[in-house]
C-alpha cells in the first residue's frame, strides 16, 4: 500500500530491477514486442499485459503455451538483439541517477531479466553506472516471478532475504520479491495493482540514509 512520508524500512541490503525501476525503456518494450505480436496474430495491448519484468522466452512461453520451448528460447535471441539494437527513448526514471550515487558503498545489486549486452546497453543510454554486482538473465535458470535471481543476489551479498528490499515495478517481479521472503517497494504505475508494501510514484520519493550500525534506512513518500 501507499505510505507515508514518515515511513522508513531498514534493510542490510537492496536488490534493484532495471527495467520500470531505474531505466524506462517502455518505448523499445511496446515497439518490439508489438511486432512480434503482429508475427503472431496475437493481440498487442494482450501481449503488454504479459511482457513486464519476464525474461522473453517466459513471456513467450505464457502466450504461445503450445510452442515448443526451445523455439521460445531463439525467438528470444532474437528479440534481445533487436532491443539491444534499439536505445531510442530509453531514459532514466526519474531520481535514479541520485538514488544510485546514494547507495554507492553500500550493499546493492541488479537484479534484471535482461542479458548482460542489454542491461549494459539500456543503463549507458539511461547515463546510469551500473552496480557491482549484477545478476542477469545469464545468472539464472528460472525467470521472474521465480525467486532465484531475488535469493542469488541475497546470497551473494551475504545478506538474508527477510533483511532485503525488493525495488520493481511489475507483477512478475513483485511475486519474486514477496516469493523470496523480502520487502517490496514497488516503483511507478504498473506496480500499483500488485500489492507492494510500499508504493512510490518514482525514485525522488526515496531517500537513502546510512545507518551507523550498517543498515539502510529507505524514507519511503
Amino acid at each position: 500500500m501507499p505510505m507515508t512520508a514518515t515511513t522508513v524500512l531498514t534493510a542490510r541490503a537492496l536488490l534493484l530491477d532495471m527495467d520500470g525501476t531505474l531505466v524506462n525503456s517502455d518505448a523499445v518494450v511496446e515497439r518490439c514486442w508489438r511486432r512480434w505480436a503482429d508475427r503472431h496474430g496475437l493481440d498487442g495491448d494482450e501481449v503488454m499485459k504479459v511482457v513486464h519484468g519476464r525474461q522473453g522466452y517466459a513471456s513467450m512461453a505464457v502466450l504461445l503455451p503450445h510452442r515448443p520451448m526451445e523455439q521460445n528460447h531463439a525467438d528470444n535471441a532474437r528479440m534481445l538483439a533487436e532491443e539491444t539494437a534499439d536505445m531510442d527513448g530509453v531514459v532514466e526514471v526519474p531520481g535514479a541517477s541520485a538514488f544510485l550515487a546514494a547507495l554507492a558503498g553500500l550493499p546493492h545489486a541488479l537484479v534484471t531479466s535482461a542479458d548482460v549486452g542489454l542491461s549494459t546497453a539500456r543503463m549507458a543510454a539511461a547515463g546510469l553506472g551500473l552496480p557491482d554486482l549484477q545478476i542477469t538473465a545469464e545468472s539464472v535458470g528460472a525467470s521472474k516471478p521465480d525467486p532465484e535471481g531475488f535469493l542469488k543476489g541475497a546470497a551473494e551479498l551475504g545478506v538474508a532475504p527477510e533483511d532485503c528490499v525488493v525495488f520493481e515495478d511489475s507483477g512478475a517481479g513483485i511475486t519474486a520479491g514477496k516469493a523470496a521472503g523480502m520487502r517490496v517497494v514497488g516503483v511507478g504505475p504498473r506496480a500499483a495493482v500488485h500489492g507492494p508494501d510500499a508504493l512510490v510514484a518514482d525514485l525522488t520519493q526515496v531517500r537513502v540514509e546510512a545507518a551507523a550500525d550498517g543498515s539502510i534506512r529507505l524514507h519511503i513518500g
